[in-house]
């Protein structure tokens, strides 16, 4: 009796692993998803060329009056740095991953970042792609 139960228990565990994967690989590919809050940084994957997304972004940065101290641009990587309204930092970080695709991590504030603040920023540079 032990091991059918064991047995069981076991099977639903791989079962909701796989389910898992599959509802990750079916979010990878549908392209955008939701933004994720994590270390401080919220983190979205955008259906947008690399190019596109620096202008979303450039855009974005413009039309919400931020003050942009530095920006830097690679092949693959391209960072905004900034002040925020209220004179705290922000960071915006754009990585190419695939030919029509972009990850966008946003960052607002130092030692306590601000969610909401940066969820500003990307819907903002959601709205211009």
């Amino acid at each position: 009796m032990f091991k059918k139960v064991t047995v069981f228990v076991f099977s639903g565990l791989l079962l909701l692993n796989i389910y898992g994967c599959f509802a990750i690989v079916a979010g990878a590919a549908a392209g955008t998803g939701t933004a994720v809050w994590l270390s401080g940084k919220l983190t979205q994957q955008f259906n947008a060329p690399y190019e596109q997304t620096i202008n979303a972004a450039r855009s974005a940065v413009d039309s919400l009056k931020l003050t942009v101290v530095k920006e830097t641009k690679g092949e693959a990587v391209a960072q905004i740095k900034g002040n925020y309204t209220d004179g705290r930092e922000f960071w915006i970080d754009i990585r190419k991953v695939t030919e029509a695709s972009t990850k966008v991590e946003v960052r607002v504030g130092g030692v306590s970042a601000d969610k909401a603040a940066s969820d500003k920023i990307l819907k903002r540079i959601e709205s211009y792609l």
